[in-house]
């Protein structure tokens, strides 16, 4: 008599033993399937995806790399990471993949431990101009440890200055430059970036966690023939786990995988170096690469709904998957706006916009982006309806419980986990 294949606990069992924390997990999914989701860093990763993730997987330690473990009994965690490193390598044409870093952030700690030592000089994207809290913030390692220079956008076009970009490089000879972006809405001309590297003798870093989705689905350039070192997410337009990932170099290799391991990460989290397996495995199918395109179709309808309500759209719109959109014509703060929306059953953020003028509590601008709701099978007159309804429960506020029925209809057609992938 054959035995049943064992995967692990079911939602039932988790109901009988802790009733209030499942009534927290069904909570969440009522959160997303009662409202649209505009962040543009999350996506509703896959139930493949999630199988993964909740894989017995969790229990193995498995410090060290495929066949170099500190721990025995490794042999079978072994090729999940290694089907997420062929993975990786194939779907973007990489030379060397570490799919073990936990998060963007601890992918960039890695890659700037291999490349810099501390008090080096880096350039890198402002924060206020679209960068990250990792390219060079005060209050993040980046400042602290290191010498860092910035570079932002133009007053007049709000795209990167890359007269500036040269400028500074050329006179401040940085050991490493780093391009990429959180809510730049434009593509970064990655072979500007590496001319620019190979003159002054830097090594160029491509944080793509935000595009890479783009990127797997053939959307956009890829960055990754032009940097020595790509960093990025898998749970944005890439639709996976939470989680980080380094592409680089052949000649980079060793001096990657040791700062990730065991500089800066002890043991990988195996279910999740599973799930991004799962991630990178369905970015490699034509289906995705239709669902790639169709995001930043999406998110161009968006960007011109709203600018054709009074919301300007900073740099006059979008080529990727995410809007950034200048709020003061309206009169309205990007903190009031995330508000309102929310009391409509719009999830959005306040964001900062180029050279602006309130702080990053308030804000002048908003951030919207298109993966979730494109994962959801909307379309691009869908998301000039969401940009109408974006517009009436910022400019209205008493329209709330109007805005939120348009909401719910739109929903009771697109509602996630309710579709396939």
């Amino acid at each position: 008599m054959g035995t049943q294949p064992y995967y692990g606990p079911d939602f039932g069992l988790l109901q009988k033993q802790d009733p209030e924390l499942a009534q927290v997990l069904l909570d969440e999914l009522d959160r997303v399937r009662g409202g649209l989701q505009l962040i543009a860093s999350e996506n509703f990763a896959s139930p493949a995806v999630l199988a993964a993730l909740g894989s017995t997987l969790t229990n193995k330690y498995a410090e060290g790399y495929p066949g170099r473990r500190y721990y025995g009994g490794c042999e079978v965690v072994d090729r999940a990471e290694r089907l997420a490193i062929d993975r990786a390598k194939k779907l973007f044409n990489a030379e060397h993949a570490n799919v073990q870093p936990h998060s963007g952030a601890s992918a960039n700690l890695a890659a700037y431990a291999a490349l810099l030592q501390p008090g080096d000089t880096m350039l890198a994207m402002a924060l206020p101009h679209g960068g990250h809290l990792t390219h060079g913030s005060k209050v993040n390692f980046s400042g602290r440890w290191f010498d860092v220079v910035s570079y932002g956008v133009r007053r007049d076009t709000e795209l990167i200055d890359y007269d500036e970009v040269r400028d500074l490089a050329l006179r401040h000879q940085p050991k490493l430059i780093v391009c990429g972006a959180t809510s730049y809405p434009r593509l970064i001309d990655f072979s500007f970036f590496r001319g620019i590297a190979d003159e002054v003798g830097a090594w160029l870093l491509a944080d793509v966690a935000h595009p890479i989705g783009l990127m797997a689905g053939g959307a956009i350039p890829s960055a990754v023939p032009y940097a020595d070192v790509v960093t990025f997410t898998t749970h944005k337009a890439l639709r996976g786990p939470r989680g980080g990932a380094i592409l680089c170099t052949e000649e980079l290799a060793k001096k990657i995988d040791r700062a990730v391991f065991p500089f800066v990460q002890g043991g990988p989290l195996m279910h999740a170096v599973a799930a991004k397996a799962v991630a990178f495995g369905e970015a490699m199918r034509p289906e995705f690469a239709d669902y790639a395109n169709r995001v930043i179709v999406n998110a161009r309808a968006l960007a011109e709904a709203l600018t054709g309500e009074g919301m300007r759209a900073v740099s006059g719109g979008t080529d990727t998957h995410l809007a950034l959109i200048d709020l003061r014509d309206v009169g309205v703060s990007g903190a009031e706006a995330e508000l309102r929306c929310a009391a409509a059953g719009i999830t959005l953020n306040r964001n900062v916009i180029p050279y602006d003028p309130e702080p990053a509590s308030i804000t002048s601008g908003i951030r919207v982006g298109t993966p979730c709701v494109t994962t959801q099978g909307m379309g691009p007159q869908e998301l000039k309806e969401v940009g109408m309804l974006v517009t009436r429960a910022v400019r209205h506020p008493g329209k709330a419980a109007e805005v939120r029925e348009r909401v719910a209809a739109l929903l009771a057609i697109h509602r996630p986990y309710l579709s396939e992938y």
